[in-house]
């Protein structure tokens, strides 16, 4: 054990005065040895007040200013600084959280466990004061539409067993190794927030890597579920970004049917509840011939290390499509029957 590990968090406006104390005084109690791993905390809307506020309250962390708010860039900061420093694992958690003493232990043995393992998650369970034990996320899902969301979400924890594979890592807790950011890059800086963890761990399954659960690895997380017209942005636009660039062409064709219905849906409850403008912002992303530029150069960089077919990718991929503490009876007793009916006959038309 003598492999360094940056441990990399993202402040932003007055998080840090929120979180910090106990997300730092559990780092502070971890049982690995300190000289081992660092902290990284990226300053993402940065001023003098909250620089001086981060180098009071956590003088062993190394802070790193930034300015304009974009979190997959900001993470981008902390895995280079991390490099510089001759880190080999980085973990990507997120500051309103409690890590029990063995969070970083644990999370190390799972990554190291197999050498096909390049990106292992904590078990993530909902904070509560009362010591109740809910669950946050088992590792999340993706349907075949490109929406990600948590799986066994509110559910009571319960003892698991092994390192089982998941389909993507929740960015609340995840480690992986400097060999899979050397081979598939790091964070899309594009996708500004927001899906950024869906779209990493995509890229890391395209190259051959397994993504896991450690679920001895836990983490509890404040969680607050919001419903911003900015997060409702970048969830749409970053969703399509992520299926035009990872879907070979004939799945995309082969979903197109689906995709063209759910959009003409989301369009219309869009204007029922105001956000109409926010969705015709994606829209007019995708008319831009840059945005495209950006996609086929991303397809580009996919394949040059794919080894992965869709067949493969999209097996653990959902027909339903699923909205976390959103109930919408359209959307689950008309619209998901024929989005799971379909999904079924496409997976198993999808053969490349």
């Amino acid at each position: 054990m003598d492999k360094k590990i940056a441990i990399i968090l993202v402040n932003y406006k007055d998080y840090a005065k929120k979180f910090l104390a106990e997300c730092r005084d559990g780092l502070r109690k971890q049982n690995y040895p300190k000289e081992l791993f660092m902290v990284y905390i990226v300053d993402n809307d940065s001023s003098e007040e909250s620089k001086n506020f981060l180098n009071e309250n956590y003088p062993e962390a190394k802070i790193i200013p930034r300015v304009d708010g974009n979190y997959a860039a900001a993470n981008n900061a902390g895995i280079k600084k991390g490099i510089e420093d001759g880190c080999e694992f980085f973990v990507i958690a997120n500051m309103d959280t409690k890590f029990e003493e063995n969070w970083l232990l644990e999370l190390m043995n799972a990554v190291e466990s197999e050498k096909e393992i390049g990106i292992a998650q904590s078990k993530i369970l909902l904070y509560s004061k009362s010591g109740e034990k809910k669950i946050n996320t088992l590792g999340n899902l993706i349907d075949f539409l490109g929406f990600g969301f948590t799986s066994a979400y509110n559910e009571n924890d319960r003892e698991i067993n092994g390192l089982p594979e998941i389909t993507y890592a929740s960015g609340c807790s995840f480690i992986v190794k400097k060999e899979v950011l050397e081979k598939i890059g790091l964070y899309n800086e594009e996708y500004y927030m927001y899906h950024d963890d869906m779209e990493i761990g995509w890229r890391a399954k395209l190259a051959g890597y397994k993504i896991v659960l450690a679920p001895k690895s836990v983490v509890y997380h404040k969680y607050e579920f919001s419903r911003s017209v900015k997060m409702i942005y970048f969830m749409e636009r970053n969703r399509y970004m992520a299926i035009f660039s990872f879907y070979r062409i004939p799945t995309l064709i082969l979903i197109f049917p689906a995709l063209l219905f759910m959009d003409l849906g989301i369009l219309f409850y869009s204007f029922l509840n105001g956000w109409y403008r926010e969705k015709i912002k994606v829209y007019l992303y995708f008319l831009n011939l840059e945005s495209w530029k950006k996609i086929i150069e991303t397809r580009k960089n996919v394949h040059r290390y794919r080894k992965i077919n869709d067949k493969s990718i999209v097996k653990n991929f959902l027909g339903k499509i699923g909205f976390q503490e959103i109930s919408n009876p359209v959307l689950d007793y008309f619209a998901n029957p024929i989005f799971n009916l379909y999904w079924k006959i496409a997976k198993r038309i999808i053969s490349w």
